[in-house]
């Protein structure tokens, strides 16, 4: 009887850390834990997901940027960038004439990011920082994207709140929602699509549109609502604001931003990436640093 109790509190306990770490991938034990697992595989991650440049750029390159062609220089947001998944597939249309900013939590993805995206020069822009608090006013951009990020956030309502207070109002919104096998085991997180359309009808929003997309995830389209008013790239020491304190804009001097509210300095690495992240431990930055 006690070895029995014994391996099957092993078990137990196996099962519980392949459901946080493997299916959850860390989202039930906080965003730094998330950002951690996601700094672990950032080299090989395109790898391990396996992404088909083609699909990409025809699923969603190519739609954003068709549903952009009316909008002068258009300024895009990706919130969860990783790697620059959804950059690389818009700025490779050649109609797209625009700029990208890409934001994400993890430092080790936005290095890969960077490295990845440094043929597209000063059409991208990438910044460390969560998703939960975006250090941008509202109505700022002419599209929001967020891919395969909002069921790995704590509080992805609230998270989808903040992606529409960013988008300009006509402005493109496109996100995914984990559907399938596994969303079950993601409660709180993942949105049985009822539950979804209902959250997306409290928003802003208008001209919704959830479509199957890939065997894990369904994408929503939307427009915010309002009398469209987009266009023109906004240089980012004009939309960037302190994270903490909110003070708007940040000052660039140098090789930093520097906020006049606060006196809070965030630097400019030397990969280009602009770090205001400020909820990544201490432990974890110095591990970033150290791969750098």
């Amino acid at each position: 009887m006690t070895w029995a109790l014994v391996i099957g509190g092993i078990l137990l306990v196996a099962g519980l850390l392949y459901w946080q770490l493997v299916v959850a991938e860390g989202t039930y034990l906080g965003p730094r834990v998330v950002a951690f697992l996601y700094d672990l595989v950032a080299p090989t991650y395109d790898e391990i997901k396996q992404y088909d440049l083609v699909y990409e750029q025809w699923f969603l390159g190519l739609p954003l940027a068709q549903a952009l062609e009316t909008v002068p220089a258009p300024l895009v947001l990706d919130v969860g960038t990783g790697t620059g998944r959804l950059p690389r597939a818009l700025l490779f249309q050649p109609a797209f004439q625009g700029r990208v900013v890409g934001l994400d939590l993890s430092r080790r993805m936005l290095a890969e990011a960077a490295r990845r995206l440094r043929p597209y020069g000063g059409q991208v822009a990438l910044i460390w920082q969560d998703a939960q608090t975006l250090p941008f006013p509202d109505d700022t951009f002419d599209a929001v994207t967020c891919l395969e990020v909002l069921e790995f956030t704590p509080r992805p309502r609230a998270v989808l709140k903040e992606l529409v207070r960013v988008l300009r109002p006509g402005g493109v919104l496109l996100v995914s929602n984990r559907i399938g096998r596994d969303a079950r085991f993601l409660p709180g997180r993942a949105f049985p699509r009822p539950v979804l359309e209902r959250v997306l009808a409290s928003l802003p929003l208008e001209e919704v549109q959830i479509r199957p997309w890939q065997e894990d995830y369904d994408l929503v389209w939307a427009l915010k609502q309002g009398e469209p008013r987009g266009g023109g790239v906004r240089p980012l020491v004009e939309i960037l604001r302190c994270p903490v304190c909110q003070h708007l804009p940040l000052l660039e001097e140098g090789r930093a931003y520097t906020c006049e509210g606060c006196g809070r300095r965030y630097p400019i690495a030397e990969d280009g990436v602009i770090e205001l992240a400020t909820t990544a431990s201490g432990f974890l930055e110095r591990i970033v640093r150290q791969e750098r």
